[in-house]
């Protein structure tokens, strides 16, 4: 239930208007504000503060609201009923469908074959991820894309490089049969190693780096045996790919295609591109005009062909554009990506919009800061290099190893592992996803603040307090305590925040929803207590009615930030 919204819809219908509700920072004076009288006041012709006069005893003949009062120029407060909280804190989780509900591509992840993810992989994945369920929640049909870079230079200069190491196999002939079966096996941590190693000696050494050009060209025409040796180490990749998301406990992506699945429909692409007359020579190169003559800042053309004719990552990427209005119809499509590839992704969506492909207007991109070290820089390795996705997440675990080894507890590896994973993603969803952020291992994962093991330690209490119970809940209302009364309050504001989130493309609301219901949580669990001998009955089955409300409300807040709940901390 959208508690927020139920009250303003019926205020609103209430005084024939349309305002918006305020939620006071005190809220002992109101659960809700609103400044109808003021808005109103000037085509009634009437003091906002004797308008208000008029007004109060209106919205206080409300069904849910118990009092209603004037404050300031013309503010009127609006204190709910008990009863009404109490009841309506049980729907608290059914969340009402999305009235429009949308087919939605959303591109994020954009892992690279035969490359082990690094530290800029990490915020698109939790981003996008946690985006993906949101809109799941709504009732939007989502697909997901994993955009590979899996087609390119990458790819020939690891191609080379394997052959600079195994001349010997059948791979580089040209007369390679497709089946025949090769003894070869690359160990997936070697195959990390190739493409950093290829790209450093292409630098130094000319001939292997036209080489490789010459590999890139015959792959892309299909060269029999540079293919089936790209399909194996392709096969490596993507399970490290999939281990990894599974370590990250993200949605499978719906489809792991990239640049090689969009170049079968460049084509398709170009017949478009040519009947607009939209590609325009440039010094050897081929380009699409995306700028406009109200541009004040720099717009380079968007590049179609290289100098050397090859296709461009410009050119996959309205050629990706094409598939998916192909192969999904989407109503929009978005992308989370590095901040930094804003230009990119607004040629993109010019080329994309004047060539008639896709609306401008249906494109997002979501760009996101960086994730920086104690000094403010960059995070890295000890080493000095950039720090790869799996060394954060280790890092992680070898923090909190050492705060569980402090306090004396013994916890398995997998319990270890989910609260190292919480620490990791809620601090990367609690900040506004286009700001940089600090990774400071030893903050991120302390048991209190606002940090992800706080808020799977809270989950864990409540958890612990229903399984102790001998009692069985109450739903029948009894008297609530002002504690009480936040808490369920709080439930309550579960499905606007859901909403905002998603209308707001701003994934820290929902981490800092889950942080600011742990606070009312425990504070209802230090003050209200629940299985204290002294408590009568009906109180401690009423109170276990509100720890479990709470319990499912926080459970879905984790599940959407994708933390797994361990069974103890």
């Amino acid at each position: 239930m959208n508690l927020y919204k139920y009250v303003s819809e019926s205020v609103n219908e209430k005084l024939g208007t349309s305002v918006n509700l305020e939620v006071p920072r005190n809220r002992e004076f109101g659960d809700f504000a609103t400044n109808a009288a003021m808005v109103m006041a000037k085509t009634a012709g009437k003091n906002p503060r004797e308008l208000a006069a008029e007004i109060s005893p209106k919205l206080a003949e409300l069904p849910f609201v118990a009092a209603t009062s004037i404050a300031g120029p013309g503010f009127i407060n609006i204190k709910l009923k008990d009863e009404f909280i109490w009841d309506s804190a049980r729907h608290a989780t059914d969340v009402t469908p999305a009235a429009d509900p949308m087919i939605i591509d959303l591109d994020y992840g954009a892992y690279n074959v035969a490359k082990s993810l690094h530290i800029g992989h990490l915020r698109t994945s939790i981003v996008g991820d946690t985006f993906n369920r949101i809109a799941k929640l709504l009732g939007h049909k989502t697909y997901s894309w994993n955009h590979m870079g899996d087609w390119g230079k990458p790819m020939a200069l690891i191609i080379a490089w394997i052959e600079r190491m195994h001349p010997e196999l059948p791979y580089f002939q040209d007369n390679f049969d497709p089946n025949t079966t090769v003894d070869f096996e690359i160990n997936p941590d070697e195959l990390n190693t190739y493409y950093p190693a290829a790209s450093q000696f292409a630098r130094e050494n000319p001939e292997f780096q036209s080489h490789a050009q010459e590999i890139k060209a015959r792959f892309q025409d299909g060269h029999a045996g540079y293919f089936a040796l790209y399909e194996k180490f392709l096969q490596i990749s993507l399970d490290m790919m999939n281990d990894t998301v599974r370590r990250l406990n993200i949605l499978p992506f719906d489809y792991d295609l990239g640049e090689r699945n969009a170049a079968k429909y460049l084509n398709d692409v170009e017949k478009i591109l040519r009947e607009k007359n939209l590609i325009q020579p440039s010094n050897g190169a081929e380009v699409i005009v995306v700028k406009k003559d109200t541009d004040n800042a720099p717009m380079p053309p968007y590049m179609w062909t290289d100098s050397r004719g090859a296709d461009t990552y410009d050119s996959t990427d309205l050629a990706a554009v094409y598939c998916r209005k192909k192969t999904d119809n989407p109503d929009k499509i978005i992308y989370f990506t590095d901040l930094r590839q804003s230009l990119h992704f607004e040629q993109l969506f010019r080329a994309a919009d004047m060539s008639g492909i896709f609306k401008y207007s249906d494109f997002e991109h979501i760009g996101y800061g960086t994730i920086n070290g104690a000094d403010g820089r960059p995070f890295k390795t000890r080493d000095g290099n950039a720090a790869g996705l799996d060394d954060i997440i280790d890092v992680a675990n070898t923090a909190v190893n050492a705060r569980v080894r402090e306090s004396g507890k013994n916890l398995d590896s997998d319990t270890v592992s989910a609260i190292a994973l919480a620490a990791v993603k809620f601090n990367d969803l609690a900040h506004d996803v286009r700001s940089d952020y600090i990774f400071d291992p030893n903050q991120i994962t302390s048991f209190e603040g606002r940090t992800g093991p706080y808020i799977l330690y809270t989950a864990v209490r409540l958890n612990s307090v229903l399984k102790k119970s001998t009692v069985a809940e109450s739903e029948n209302y009894y008297p609530i305590t002002s504690d009480e009364r936040q808490l369920l309050i709080g439930i309550l504001d579960f499905e606007r925040t859901l909403y905002s989130a998603f209308d707001n493309r701003a994934t820290d609301m929902i981490a800092n929803y889950a942080y600011d219901l742990c606070q009312l949580i425990n504070t209802f669990y230090h003050n209200c207590p629940i299985l204290r001998d002294d408590i009568d009955p009906a109180t401690r089955g009423a109170r276990l009615h509100i720890a479990r409300i709470a319990r499912d409300t926080l459970a879905k807040t984790i599940d959407l930030m994708g933390l797994k709940i361990p069974a103890e901390m």
